[in-house]
């Protein structure tokens, strides 16, 4: 097993895990349990993607190109507050 991303918490370890596990790449996410052991603040740094050495070249170009996505914004109404249509 090789640590493909190392996530500020444990909910972007599971964005990642879960878009990696979409495109048949499976992942284990470790870092629960550390994550409680600091108690209420936020803890980063403990959550990890880990996937088979042999799907890591995979997963890594997946995360490039996660990475490199451009983000798309969409109005949630136009100017009179309707919602678009579609």
């Amino acid at each position: 097993m090789k640590i493909i991303f190392r996530a500020n918490d444990i909910l972007e370890a599971h964005i990642i895990s879960g878009m990696l596990n979409s495109q048949g790449v499976e992942t284990y996410v470790g870092g629960h349990y550390l994550q409680g052991a600091v108690g209420d603040l936020a803890a980063m740094g403990f959550a990890n993607v880990f996937v088979a050495d042999e799907h890591a070249e995979l997963a890594e170009q997946l995360l490039q190109d996660y990475q490199q996505a451009e983000f798309i914004d969409f109005p949630l109404a136009d100017e009179e507050g309707l919602a678009p249509a579609g």
